[in-house]
């Protein structure tokens, strides 16, 4: 008699599920999304689609029990990572590791307060449940300083404060974008170097495979803060790379997690401290997965798509970069009609994908978040000051046209 047909669960549609798709089936696997958004491109491309919100982890829960699901998954989705862990821990599926770790990992407020208790460097943070409470704790708190969402991804939400008269605007942007009612506010941890933004994968809880980027901003950016590029290796000392990669560790063995592929944000400060600034049991967005299968070969989103539905062995470990490799997230300074993208030929050669995902007359937005992306760019470097000199004016090799 033939085993049974597997089934998968993905939370969302977004494109950046496309790989993943690609992977489950590979496997073998019947693949299911679900948000309530049916024209999201990655619904095209699954077995079975249906009309569910992903935050609404109790109407998942029902239809993954309807269904007898094997696996689920969020990948690069950061509202379903706590629906994910919800139905994983209710139904009995693989885990990314228990519901409450999760909970802590996806709530920036309550993240912050565990790593203050089990003594990491972090930063001075308070949370807040009404713009009232939030002016009321904010009057004397030291700037500049971060206000966001507890809970939302792509950098929706984010605004530096560097004066009190801006912080109720801030606030007010915080709020709306919340998906709890809670924002937090944060002291701005002034970077030495560039802060890293990149995937890394847990197995049984022990790190096996771990990266460290380089992210870059657009100053010119409607949201300077929303990544605009990233390059591997990262510009870290192996000594920092080695400290952040034990207290991650640390991290995962505190919260017990188990196998994962994790989105980690980590950055240096000018006061020398390491600092890990966001851990999420789930793939970036921005196509990072993909970025280090090309610059190392480690197929992450395998793995976890294996781990997702209880296939093993899982075959990861740590692998060095072939070359210096960069992503550009093309992207417009300012809304208007798509007209074509322009690459200087000097890096021609440079160049190992082209991704556009508008044509020609098609609207797009101003650069606000990552969701206001048009396409990525892969580029391998065989040294890095050549590299640098593309990342550092990326505007003079590569344009945006807008009618």
């Amino acid at each position: 008699m033939a085993a049974k047909q597997k089934k998968l669960l993905l939370l969302g549609g977004l494109r950046y599920l496309l790989p993943v798709i690609k992977a489950a089936h590979r496997l073998g696997l019947y693949v299911i999304t679900c948000d309530y958004i049916p024209d999201n491109i990655a619904h095209k491309y699954s077995d079975e689609y249906h009309n569910v919100s992903i935050v609404d982890k109790d109407a998942v829960l029902a239809l993954a029990e309807r269904l007898q699901i094997d696996g689920i998954m969020s990948f690069a989705v950061d509202p379903g990572v706590v629906t994910q862990a919800y139905v994983a821990e209710k139904m009995g599926l693989p885990q990314v590791g228990p519901y409450e770790s999760v909970c802590i990992l996806q709530n920036k407020d309550r993240f912050r307060a565990f790593l203050a208790d089990n003594g990491f460097n972090v930063p001075l943070a308070k949370g807040f449940g009404t713009i009232e409470e939030a002016e009321a704790g904010t009057k004397n708190f030291p700037l500049p300083c971060i206000v966001k969402p507890t809970d939302s991804a792509g950098s929706k939400g984010v605004t530096r404060v560097d004066r009190y008269s801006d912080m109720k605007a801030a606030l007010q942007v915080a709020f709306e974008h919340s998906i709890s009612g809670r924002v937090i506010v944060e002291e701005f941890i002034e970077k030495q170097g560039c802060s890293s933004d990149t995937d890394s994968f847990s197995v049984d809880g022990a790190l096996k495979f771990v990266s460290f980027s380089a992210q870059r901003f657009d100053d010119e950016a409607a949201n300077p803060y929303t990544p605009s590029a990233y390059s591997w290796p990262s510009t870290m000392t192996a000594e920092q790379e080695s400290y952040l990669t034990s207290e991650i560790q640390r991290l995962l063995s505190l919260l017990r997690m188990k196998s994962s592929i994790y989105n980690i944000e980590t950055r240096v400060g000018t006061n020398g401290k390491p600092y890990i600034m966001e851990v999420s049991p789930r793939g970036g967005g921005n196509r990072l997965a993909e970025m280090l299968r090309y610059a190392t070969g480690a197929d992450l989103i395998e793995n976890a798509v294996k781990a997702a539905v209880g296939m093993g062995p899982l075959d990861i470990g740590q692998a060095p970069y072939q070359g210096h490799w960069a992503e550009m997230v093309l992207h417009s300074e300012k809304c208007g009609k798509f007209d074509r993208l322009e690459i200087d030929p000097s890096i021609k050669d440079n160049i190992v994908e082209t991704d556009l995902w508008v044509k020609p007359g098609d609207l797009v937005k101003a650069f606000n978040g990552a969701n206001d992306a048009i396409g990525t760019l892969v580029l391998k470097f065989s040294r890095g000051e050549d590299m640098m000199k593309v990342l550092n004016k990326p505007q003079s090799f590569v344009k945006i046209l807008i009618s």
